[in-house]
């Protein structure tokens, strides 16, 4: 410790012996130092601050049905890549700076300064921005923070307009590629439909599916045939029991007859008629079908008009018996002439109807026996028919699926468009672009405190700097190191009091020096802050 001290003080008293470079180095750096800080142009600072508002009530409610972007995402993501050269090109034209930029050289100086000094920030979740700019011209910083304004709020809406018809137009162009797809898909299924109409799988329904409906309808048909023949037979034995003709007797034997009455035989037969066809019908229907209810009521309606001949038959026979007209009076009427029996006719048309009937399922029962035989017999092409057609459908099936998806996607694309049309994310001018009065820059107090500490920083360098380039010895033991040449002894300097007043006074001025640099240093920074507060 004692040989450091030892060494340092050796030191110090060598750089005490060029003090007077010190001086002088510390005066010129310091003189220069301030007057540069002096004759610094004064920095206006222009500021704004914009709040992006992305919390719009449209965003829940059309949840699901638009296209929903991440607008906090890409606000951030702006704000970020917004400082770029050709931004800054065009908020030149904007601020009209490309006035002062002559040639290309000039012009890529401006863009590289306006880029270094333009400063974008966020405050971070808030979606707040500020904006600002430096230049000793305050009306010029004033019109650059205003374009980057203009340029910021623009770029965020151009950038999702571009964003939005980008992806409109590439969904319209995937739909046209699909509906192309899905035409000539349409147009494969229909030229195979069309081609194998004739064939079971040719499209429309499956084999098995076409087997077990014409099986189906083999089995109803022949169900109603067996019916229609029973309703036949029954009518056929029937009509063997009746004669095809009865004798016409007069009205009076009729009623002169004790046991005798009105007749009343077609009525009967009409009844009877429909009785049958009743019975046919309720073998396949219930009685609640439509033709049984109709049946049932024309039964009711000849019922009734047998019972008003019946009723009025007895009238006249009671009309008749008051007269007490004798019978001798009374003209017979010819009873031996044959008239066709109505029960007969009745039976032998509804025999016709019923052969007709079963003639036609007939023929229908044969011609499904040939459908369900032409199935079994090309069984062997419906696998491989099968197979084509699903083949043909699947490629239908996703096709219509993907073309299904895009429009649906294009819809939202298009709502979407509207939402942003609307304001979704809403920019928000909170300060709008003003200039600080007062200059931010250069801090002239802070830098002239930093030239004068410099300066005799500085001035003690140098003195040191020289004494090393230029040593003195002050004792024999340091010169005997140095040499390596034993020093015998030294003599000491005496001096006189001239000498000594000298010595004083050199001191003297090399503090005044000192003193005055520090004086200067004061009254420059006394005449700033006096200059800065008056302003």
């Amino acid at each position: 410790m004692d040989d450091l001290l030892g060494q340092l003080s050796g030191y110090a008293r060598q750089a005490w012996g060029y003090r007077w470079v010190g001086l002088v180095t510390a005066w010129l750096i310091g003189v220069i130092g301030m007057g540069v800080v002096l004759i610094l142009p004064d920095q206006y600072q222009a500021s704004a601050k914009i709040y992006v508002d992305t919390q719009s009530i449209l965003r829940p409610l059309m949840s699901g049905l638009a296209v929903q972007p991440n607008i906090d995402q890409q606000i951030n993501m702006l704000s970020r890549t917004l400082i770029s050269r050709p931004n800054i090109e065009k908020l030149i034209r904007m601020a009209d700076l490309d006035l002062e930029a002559k040639t290309k050289t000039e012009k890529d100086k401006l863009i590289d300064e306006l880029i270094t000094k333009i400063t974008l920030s966020s405050s971070g979740r808030d979606n707040l921005y500020f904006v600002s700019f430096r230049d000793e011209k305050p009306p010029r910083a004033q019109k650059v923070v205003q374009a980057m304004v203009s340029l910021f709020v623009e770029s965020g809406l151009g950038s999702k307009r571009l964003d939005s018809d980008q992806a409109r137009k590439f969904i319209e162009e995937q739909i046209k590629s699909y509906e192309a797809k899905l035409l000539e898909a349409e147009n494969r299924v229909k030229e195979f439909r069309l081609k194998n109409l004739e064939r079971p799988g040719g499209g429309q329904k499956d084999y098995f599916g076409s087997l077990g409906e014409v099986q189906n309808q083999l089995s109803q048909a022949q169900l109603e045939l067996r019916e229609a023949s029973n309703s036949r037979d029954s009518l056929a034995r029937q009509l063997l029991g009746e004669e095809p003709t009865i004798a016409a007797e007069s009205t009076y034997q009729g009623m002169q007859s004790s046991k005798g009455g009105p007749s009343t035989a077609e009525i009967d037969a009409r009844i009877s008629a429909i009785n049958n066809d009743i019975e046919a019908l309720l073998q396949r229907y219930t009685d609640r079908h439509p033709d049984i209810v109709l049946s049932k009521a024309r039964i009711r309606a000849l019922e009734a008009e047998r019972k008003e001949i019946v009723d009025r038959y007895e009238a006249e026979a009671a009309a008749l018996a008051a007269k007490e007209e004798p019978v001798a009076t009374r003209k017979p009427v010819a009873g031996s002439q044959q008239i066709p029996n109505p029960v007969y006719l009745q039976i032998k048309i509804a025999l016709a109807s019923a052969e007709a009937s079963v003639a036609s399922l007939g023929a229908r029962v044969a011609e499904y026996q040939g459908r369900l035989e032409k199935l079994r017999q090309s069984s062997r092409l419906v696998p491989e028919l099968e197979a084509e057609f699903a083949q043909l459908n699947r490629d239908y099936d996703i096709h219509k699926t993907n073309y299904n998806n895009l429009v649906s996607r294009r819809e939202s694309a298009s709502m979407a468009e509207e939402m942003d049309a609307t304001g979704v994310a809403e920019f928000r001018l909170i300060e709008p672009p003003r200039v600080a009065p007062q200059p931010v820059a250069p801090n002239r107090l802070i830098l002239l405190t930093a030239v004068i500490v410099a300066a005799l920083l500085v001035g003690v360098a140098a003195s040191f700097v020289v004494s090393q380039l230029r040593p003195v010895f002050h004792d024999g033991q340091k010169l005997s190191e140095i040499s390596g040449v034993p020093v015998l002894g030294s003599v000491s300097m005496l001096l006189s009091d001239d000498r000594k007043k000298y010595e004083r006074r050199r001191s003297v001025f090399f503090f005044g020096g000192v003193s005055g640099l520090v004086a200067t240093y004061a009254a420059i920074l006394a005449f700033v802050s006096l200059v800065m507060r008056s302003a």
